[in-house]
């Protein structure tokens, strides 16, 4: 869908770290964990292309969609610029999303580092929803403790219990354990019961999802990646996110834009 939704709220929540919100009640019911928007930062064509944003959370009754993003360059420079009341220029949502667990029975470890939390929390409101906050438990790492999003939205997920189903980490030991998140989630493995296998969602830099999927591949644990990928269409044109995936015995190439950006985390060719 081609959009010009308004924009609602944008407040800096962090160092170069802002929370833009926008109307779009068709966007938000059709929206799914996992999947992206590509947005027009600037005017038409400054800068020329648009920047893909994972979705922060899409709330059906409120029409209301959430982005969570960094300034990186001049793209998101621009974009930092605008004002409740100005409209946006958007596509989405796109992508394949995260395949969500039907019911509670099974653990759900959500793992994320850095910017790589803001699609989870969207995915942990629909566990919520359709399986239960009781199944899930968060480990979560970034640099510095100000570089933490979505604190309290995750801890709101472990009422009573957040010790031991919400870990934190930091490069530096600014906040929660001096590690990083995958340390957490070996951590989490070295503790966890005998019973049901867990399944794993992860999101964040490409260096940390390889050690996730290491880790998870060691263990025989079902384990779902979002990567992150520089798109300049979003929509599969321009075959320029493209990712190594096992095909039989050898491999093909696919686009992050449409094949994923969730891929099962056995399937891709870490390079």
């Amino acid at each position: 869908m081609h959009l010009r939704p308004r924009i609602v709220e944008h407040v800096e929540i962090g160092p170069r770290m802002w929370r833009l919100v926008f109307e779009s009640p068709e966007l938000a019911r059709n929206a799914v964990p996992g999947q992206f928007v590509h947005v027009l930062c600037g005017t038409s064509n400054d800068p020329l292309l648009r920047r893909p944003f994972s979705i922060h959370d899409a709330d059906p009754d409120s029409g209301q969609v959430a982005l969570l993003y960094e300034i990186r360059g001049r793209g998101t420079a621009l974009l930092a610029e605008k004002s409740p009341g100005e409209t946006l220029d958007v596509l989405g949502p796109l992508g394949n999303g995260f395949s969500l667990p039907d019911t509670g029975d099974r653990p759900v470890w959500l793992v994320g580092g850095g910017m790589g939390a803001a699609p989870l929390y969207f995915l942990a409101r629909r566990i919520a929803d359709t399986a239960g906050s009781e199944c899930m438990t968060f480990n979560m790492g970034a640099r510095t403790a100000d570089m933490h999003i979505c604190l309290d939205g995750f801890r709101c997920f472990c009422p009573g219990d957040p010790e031991s189903r919400y870990w934190i980490s930091t490069d530096d030991g600014s906040l929660g354990d001096r590690c990083f998140a995958t340390d957490l989630l070996t951590r989490r493995i070295e503790n966890m019961d005998t019973g049901s296998a867990p399944v794993i969602y992860a999101c964040g830099p490409d260096a940390m999802l390889r050690v996730v999927a290491r880790i998870a591949n060691e263990h025989s644990l079902e384990c779902q990646v979002s990567l992150e990928a520089k798109m300049a269409c979003g929509v599969g044109a321009c075959m320029g996110c493209v990712v190594k995936i096992r095909d039989g015995g050898g491999y093909e190439y696919v686009r992050v834009c449409r094949e994923g950006p969730v891929f099962d985390a056995r399937e891709v060719i870490w390079e």
